[in-house]
C-alpha cells in the first residue's frame, strides 16, 4: 500500500508531461494551428478582409507567462482536485442522487436490437444480478412494421456451453403486446448469456444480453446501536454469512430521503452473526438531522486465491432506518489523513516550480 502515494505521483507527472508534449508537436503555420487540433467545436471566425482593404494590424501575441505553462497548469489542476477529493476519507464521500443510483450496482439496462424498416427488438429484465434460486421474469417487445412468427423463447448460455445446448422456454404474449417469461436460475454462480429468439419476416433473429446468478452470501440481520466516535456517526449493519471469507460492504446514506454519503468498509467475517460497521464522517454530516436510512447495501465476499470470482449479494430494497442521536456533535472539518496531505503539498510545489 505505501506504493500508491509515489505511483500517484508519478502517473500526474507523466499525464502532464504528455500533454505538454502534445502542444509542442501541433504544427506552427506562422502562429496559426489548425483549429481542430484545439476545439472540437471552435468559435466562427471573423469575415476575411476585403481584397485591397489593409487588414488591421494585429499585436503581437504575449507570450506566457511562466505559470502558464501546460504542465504547471495540469498539476495544479491536479493538485486542486486532490486536495477537494482529501478532506473526505475514503470509507465515507458525498453523494449525489446521480451517484447513489449508480451505487446501487444491481441495474439492468434494456438493450435494443434495431431490425430493418425502423422495427426494434428490445429485452429487459428487473435487475442485472440474481440470487442463485431467484426466478428471472424475462420480458421481450418486438416493434415495427414485421411479421413476428408465433414463437418467442428464451434460454440462458454459459461461455463454454455450445449454441442451442439447452432448451428454451417459451415466451408469452401479453394483452399489451409484450412476450414475458421466467426462467430457472439454478445454476452455477457466474456470467451468462441471456439469448431471445424471434422468427421475423420468415428470418430467426436472436437478441443477446447478458446477466449473472450469484451464490447466497448470507442474511441481513438489520441495524444496531448507533455513536458518535472520532468526529464520526458509527452505524453497526448485522449480517450472517455463509461462509467465513473477507466481505466489503458498500451503502448508500440518506437523510429525510436525500442522499448524503456512500459508506463502505471490508472486513473478515468467520461465519457467524456480526457486525460490520459503516462510518459517516462529520465532514459529510454535520448540519444533517432527520430521518435517517440506509438504502443501496450491497456486498461483495472478496476472493479467496487469485482467480477466484467476486460475489456479490444485495440488501433488503427498503433498507433500513437508522436510529442516531448526538449528530449535533459532528464537526464540518476535513478528515486528516498526512499521506493526502503531504501528496497534495508535493503537487502544489511542482506546479508553482518551487
Amino acid at each position: 500500500m505505501h506504493w500508491r502515494g509515489p505511483l500517484f505521483i508519478l502517473a500526474c507527472v507523466g499525464a502532464a508531461a504528455g500533454l505538454g508534449y502534445a502542444l509542442s508537436q501541433l504544427p506552427d503555420e506562422g502562429g496559426r494551428r489548425p483549429l481542430a487540433a484545439v476545439n472540437a467545436e471552435a468559435p466562427s471566425q471573423p469575415p476575411a478582409p476585403v481584397a485591397g482593404t489593409p487588414a488591421p494590424a494585429q499585436p503581437p501575441a504575449p507570450k506566457p507567462a511562466p505559470d502558464e505553462n501546460p504542465i504547471r497548469f495540469m498539476l495544479a489542476q491536479v493538485a486542486d482536485q486532490y486536495e477537494e477529493a482529501s478532506r473526505y476519507p475514503a470509507y465515507s464521500v458525498p453523494i449525489s442522487p446521480g451517484q447513489a443510483k449508480a451505487y446501487a450496482g444491481n441495474t439492468y439496462h434494456a438493450v435494443t436490437l434495431p431490425l430493418a424498416d425502423d422495427g426494434r427488438f428490445t429485452v429487459n429484465l428487473e435487475k442485472y444480478r440474481f440470487t442463485r434460486g431467484e426466478t428471472i421474469l424475462v420480458v421481450a417487445n418486438l416493434a415495427g412494421p414485421m411479421v413476428v412468427g408465433q414463437r418467442v423463447e428464451a434460454r440462458l448460455e454459459s461461455p463454454g456451453e455450445g449454441q442451442g445446448s439447452q432448451p428454451g422456454t417459451a415466451l408469452s404474449r401479453t394483452q399489451d403486446g409484450f412476450y414475458q417469461g421466467e426462467l430457472d436460475s439454478n445454476r452455477e454462480p457466474g456470467e451468462y448469456r441471456l439469448i431471445v429468439s424471434a422468427r421475423v419476416d420468415g428470418q430467426t433473429v436472436r437478441h443477446v444480453s447478458t446477466l449473472s446468478i450469484e451464490p447466497h452470501l448470507g442474511d441481513f440481520a438489520g441495524v444496531g446501536s448507533t455513536r458518535i466516535e472520532n468526529n464520526n456517526l458509527v452505524i453497526p449493519v448485522g449480517f450472517e454469512p455463509d461462509e467465513a471469507g473477507f466481505y466489503a460492504l458498500g451503502a448508500n446514506l440518506y437523510v429525510n430521503g436525500q442522499p448524503v454519503a456512500h459508506l463502505s468498509h471490508e472486513q473478515r467475517l468467520d461465519g457467524s452473526t456480526a457486525n460490520i460497521e459503516l462510518w459517516a464522517h462529520g465532514s459529510v454530516m454535520a448540519g444533517h438531522t432527520g430521518k435517517l436510512q440506509l438504502k443501496g447495501l450491497q456486498i461483495r465476499r472478496l476472493p479467496a486465491r487469485p482467480g477466484d470470482r467476486t460475489d456479490y449479494g444485495f440488501g433488503p430494497e427498503d433498507g433500513f432506518e437508522v436510529d442516531a442521536s448526538g449528530l449535533d456533535r459532528l464537526e464540518d472539518v476535513p478528515a486528516r489523513e498526512p499521506e493526502s496531505e503531504q501528496r497534495a503539498a508535493i503537487l502544489r510545489k511542482m506546479a508553482t516550480g518551487a
